[in-house]
Parts: C-alpha cells; structure tokens; sequence
C-alpha cells in the first residue's frame, strides 16, 4: 500500500509504548522525544497502523501514497 510513518514531536509525550513495541522502527532523540527510525520503513501496513493506534498521545500518524494522513 505505500505507506508512512510520521511523528509529531510536540503532541510526544515520550511514553516510550512505541520504542519499546517497535524498536527498529521509533527512537528517542537527545530530549527524549520519540523519533522516526529509517527501520520504520520496512514495517508492514498493519504494524504501522497498529504502531499508531497505540500512541497514548496521538503523536504517529500514517500517511498513504496520496499523501494523505489516514483516519484511524
């Protein structure tokens, strides 16, 4: 399906639920602040849409092929 994972590093609230569950995909940056890995990319569709759902701040979006941010 072509998607993409993005993380909005001000709704963070570096819970860490992603780095622990998806460890080649989410890091932490120098501020704690969850980040995008290149790993991320090898992720298939349902691990990414899971990935989100699972933000307890709502900080991972996915974004299809058109560019536009799926409504989960």
């Amino acid at each position: 399906m072509g998607l993409e994972l993005r993380l909005d590093p001000e709704s963070c609230v570096s819970s860490g639920k992603c780095v622990a569950d998806r460890p080649t995909a989410f890091g932490f940056d120098d501020d704690e602040v969850a980040v995008v890995l290149p790993g991320a990319s090898l992720l298939d569709d349902a691990a990414m849409i899971a990935a989100a759902r699972r933000c307890p701040s709502g900080a991972i979006s996915v974004v299809g092929e058109a560019g536009k941010t799926l409504d989960l």
